[in-house]
């Protein structure tokens, strides 16, 4: 079988390059030609065709992630069920299941069957928690217990994998000897760590990259190569190891993409508003313009309960630079597992973040959707600008909520509205 960036470089247009160019309004061949380059991914299990299709990359609307699943202190699978319900409704574009407790391979076949949008999963979480169960540690893990996993998450129908290939034993002495505040931060890359130490061996991951590409080749599954050195603190940003691994990074994505296997790689992580750009722009320069997919960023280490604005307003800066993928951030982020209004939050938040840098960036159609708006706000049209807002049940709430006596205006202004007010003037002009 073909992958879908092996068809576009014979020159071919899929059905599903017609379908994300229709989504985007877009001509084919620039889909086509996106993925041919490697800059544009369509993330679709061959083996799962009751996903809804989403492109990612240049020149394509900043698309958004919600993150969902069990961990080992709260394990309910209906609740995340229902986050996954909730996190739909608000737009995401794509899921990832995260979970670390209970049967994680019978949670992630429940998600995968419920979810009508594109599921990506970081295999090394449920790798590495098996072996805890069945070995008693982690440091046992075996190049099969790795490799049996990601097969078979491909076959259950995973669209993208996270997979943790740059944390190498020479990233890991660059961080020892510059030194970090917060050492670590993501969990995939916390479990190889802990086993290269143990072991003294190199990364599994990073070793055995060709026979990876290799099983994702097979149904068309798309890489996000993982940022397990991503900075959790803004005091250890852009530092030596991040940037070694993004490097290291670039090249692997090099390799994938010379296989015919679709890949986009994952940014930081926490990162002060001036560095934004620079770290966009070097990720676009190392991966030959690799689709971008960055947490947050989260500008601001002092906010915990409003990580979700924090991130929205690094996300929005990263996308309009040109980042392509916003995974979002919960209010609860760094202090529990969300709740489904925490992970409808998120997605709300991350879906403005990338609505705005849509309209930075120019992409096709984002700024009629603000017009379109603003038209009915000029004519006090509640019930138009509520149909055409991001979310509506809250502005919905809002408008019943405010009992002017006046009924074409709010309760802010009331009868000195502005727009009311001179409205008479300008239709005489």
């Amino acid at each position: 079988m073909k992958t879908q960036i092996e068809v576009a470089r014979s020159g071919k247009v899929t059905s599903q390059m017609r379908r994300i160019a229709k989504d985007e309004g877009l001509d084919p061949e620039y889909i086509r030609d996106g993925l041919a380059s490697g800059t544009i991914v369509i993330p679709a299990n061959a083996n799962r065709t009751k996903t809804k299709l989403v492109g990612i990359g240049k020149g394509l609307r900043t698309k958004v992630n919600a993150n969902i699943g069990t961990s080992v202190d709260h394990i309910n699978l209906s609740q995340e069920i229902k986050k996954l319900g909730a996190a739909i409704e608000a737009g995401t574009d794509t899921i990832m299941d995260l979970s670390t407790g209970g049967d994680l391979s019978q949670i992630q076949k429940t998600i995968l069957k419920a979810s009508s949008v594109p599921v990506g999963t970081v295999p090394i979480y449920e790798a590495a928690v098996n072996v805890a169960k069945k070995k008693g540690a982690i440091t046992k893990m075996t190049e099969e217990d790795i490799f049996g996993t990601i097969e078979s998450q491909i076959k259950n129908g995973v669209d993208f994998l996270t997979i943790h290939c740059g944390v190498t034993l020479e990233t890991l002495d660059r961080i020892k000897r510059e030194g970090r505040l917060l050492d670590i931060v993501s969990r995939g890359a916390a479990f190889l760590v802990t086993w290269m130490i143990y072991n003294k061996k190199e990364n599994l991951l990073y070793e055995g990259f060709d026979r990876l590409l290799d099983l994702v080749h097979k149904f068309d599954v798309t890489l996000s190569l993982g940022d397990g050195l991503r900075p959790g603190s803004l005091a250890d940003s852009t530092d030596r190891a991040q940037i070694q691994e993004l490097i290291l990074l670039g090249e692997l994505a090099s390799r994938a993409k010379a296989k015919g296997v679709q890949v986009m790689i994952e940014g930081p992580g926490h990162i002060p508003i001036n560095e934004i750009e620079s770290n966009v722009v070097l990720q676009k320069k190392l991966t030959n313009e690799a689709p971008f997919y960055v947490l947050g960023p989260l500008v601001t280490d002092v906010a915990p309960g409003y990580d979700h604005i924090v991130a929205a307003i690094g996300g929005a800066l990263a996308a309009s630079y040109g980042a392509d993928f916003l995974c979002y951030v919960t209010p609860s982020e760094h202090l529990r597992l969300p709740t489904i209004s925490d992970v409808k939050e998120g997605v709300i938040a991350t879906r403005i973040a990338a609505h705005a840098a849509d309209i930075a960036k120019g992409v096709k159609g984002a700024m009629d959707w603000d017009i379109a708006l603003s038209r009915a706000r000029k004519k006090r049209d509640w019930k138009r600008q509520i149909e055409l807002a991001l979310e509506g049940e809250r502005p919905r709430k809002f408008r019943k909520e405010s009992h002017s006596r006046v009924t074409d205006v709010c309760t802010m202004c009331g009868k000195y509205c502005a727009i009311k007010l001179v409205e008479d003037f300008f239709k005489k002009r």
